[in-house]
């Protein structure tokens, strides 16, 4: 099954070659490594990957952000953060790119990545917190609530992740990154609140939000039925360091909107 993530699209994991071949989840249903005609998958030295790899990876990729976002909070002087800000921001997106296009994660680049990004989390994270007081345990939080909720909805199959689903994620997900380009272009013209859907007294950026959130809680049904698929069909060990980046990446994406979302109602006050 392709998840909406570029970085477990089109994937495969040749032993001797490594990436690079067309074949993971090409057709919804095929084995691991049959899809567009390629030839089955031949376990790797290492070995297939397991549930355990995921979890020890996800886990170590989380912390490594945890605590540069805690680092980045605490000693990064009040006259510096924009500039660190954009020095990280840069930064992530190189890596990010560097991992999505490149096709390549291993532990040093998703976690240089997870490093970079939790910097920039971390700035944001206090500025938010500076404004409004307690925001940011809130939708911690609210994190950990829907990424329970969602792993909950995934293994009760209560939703199911069909080709038609990943369609929709990914259509969604583009139509959001679209907008918010569009509201910062209109912004950048002249227009305070952009298309009104980052401000807190237009209706629309409530509602916006919402949808925000609930396409990341998309995403991570995706990313649960990348990694399940991957385990079930012998996808090599290295897999696992792929799914920790997208699974962080979905779960940061949750944050940061209920981070904008919750600190609407303190604005109201």
């Amino acid at each position: 099954m392709q998840s909406r993530n570029p970085v477990f699209r089109g994937q495969a994991f040749d032993q001797g070659r490594g990436y690079g071949a067309p074949a993971y989840g090409g057709q919804y249903g095929q084995p691991y490594g049959q899809g567009y005609g390629a030839p089955a998958y031949a376990p790797a030295q290492a070995g297939p990957m397991t549930m355990d790899d995921v979890v020890v990876r996800g886990f170590a990729t989380l912390l490594t952000l945890v605590v540069t976002a805690a680092l980045a909070w605490t000693l990064v002087p009040a006259r510096l953060t924009s500039a660190v800000l954009v020095v990280a921001l840069v930064a992530e997106i190189g890596i990010w790119a560097f991992i999505t296009f490149g096709r390549r994660a291993n532990a040093p680049l998703v976690l240089a990545f997870a490093a970079v990004y939790g910097v920039a989390v971390g700035i944001i994270s206090h500025a938010y917190n500076d404004v409004y007081h307690g925001v940011v345990f809130q939708a911690v939080l609210g994190t950990a609530l829907a990424f329970g909720a969602t792993l909950a909805v995934y293994a009760l199959r209560i939703v199911r992740v069909t080709p038609g689903f990943v369609r929709f994620v990914a259509a969604a997900g583009l139509a959001l990154v679209g907008l918010m380009l569009v509201n910062l272009v209109v912004q950048l013209f002249g227009a305070e609140h952009g298309i009104g859907i980052r401000d807190s007294g237009n209706p629309l950026a409530y509602v916006f939000s919402v949808a925000a959130i609930l396409v990341g809680c998309f995403f991570l049904l995706l990313d649960f039925d990348s990694v399940e698929q991957g385990v079930r069909s012998g996808a090599p060990r290295k897999f696992a360091w792929y799914c920790a980046f997208g699974l962080v990446l979905s779960l940061v994406w949750i944050y940061l909107e209920l981070l904008r979302f919750l600190s609407y109602f303190y604005n109201r006050d």
